[in-house]
């Protein structure tokens, strides 16, 4: 049976426009897939920081009572070095659950006004999950690279930075319980100054000019200056 003209133009016009959005489509995928593996990369300095720092708010936990899956659970849910620090102290000393939840808002209240900061760079049609979920790990030391990225905010950057920050801090944790379990209690108990410390730096000194990393605040620092230079 012979087609019309009619239909058979439709027809062609049809399949020109399926491949066309089936391009647009691939285009898109490649697209997301490099910003994510860009927020990977930058993410990099940051998890070997988080990996390290967590020792010790691994060892507070340990003396909170915890175990090594209660720690990583609660980092993995809970990325925040000071908020995870006071609730662990309070914790330890058998303190309520309301005091318990006003330290930490307290202690993590600068996170909302990062989150505000953060929301001036979503494009206008971005969705309301996409910033719940970036909302949900909006660290110091994320909100430093995603502010100083040009141009809107694209979620799967942050999504990549996510995705090495997270294991590494929730691992670090767990794995912080366990040394507080092999460790002398004189080495548990001892004061350690490295995780009241803002983790802040591991992302501004691989950034630093070359004669201020002659004298790195810390081993992690230096690590994250050799992952944050390492080709992709």
């Amino acid at each position: 049976m012979q087609i019309s003209g009619k239909y058979a133009y439709a027809g062609q016009k049809g399949v020109f426009l399926t491949d066309m959005t089936e391009s647009f489509e691939s285009e898109l995928t490649q697209s997301t897939r490099k910003v994510f593996l860009e927020g990977v990369h930058d993410g990099m300095p940051i998890a070997l920081g988080y990996f390290v720092v967590s020792f010790t708010l691994g060892i507070a936990a340990r003396n909170a009572g915890l175990d090594p899956l209660q720690g990583f659970l609660a980092s993995l849910f809970n990325n925040a070095s000071a908020g995870e620090y006071a609730g662990f102290t309070v914790i330890a000393s058998d303190a309520p659950y309301l005091e318990i939840i006003l330290i930490t808002l307290v202690a993590n209240a600068r996170y909302m006004l990062m989150s505000c900061a953060l929301s001036q760079k979503f494009q206008p049609g971005t969705s309301i999950w996409h910033r719940i979920f970036v909302g949900f790990d909006v660290t110091d030391e994320i909100f430093g690279i995603t502010i100083a990225r040009k141009g809107p905010l694209n979620p799967y950057y942050n999504y990549g930075a996510m995705a090495v920050a997270l294991p590494g801090w929730a691992i670090g944790t767990a794995l912080g319980v366990i040394a507080g379990n092999i460790l002398p209690p004189a080495v548990v108990s001892a004061p350690d100054q490295t995780e009241k410390r803002s983790g802040f730096d591991q992302t501004i000194l691989p950034f630093a000019p070359s004669h201020a990393m002659k004298l790195p605040r810390s081993g992690v620092s230096g690590a994250g200056y050799i992952a944050s230079v390492a080709p992709t």
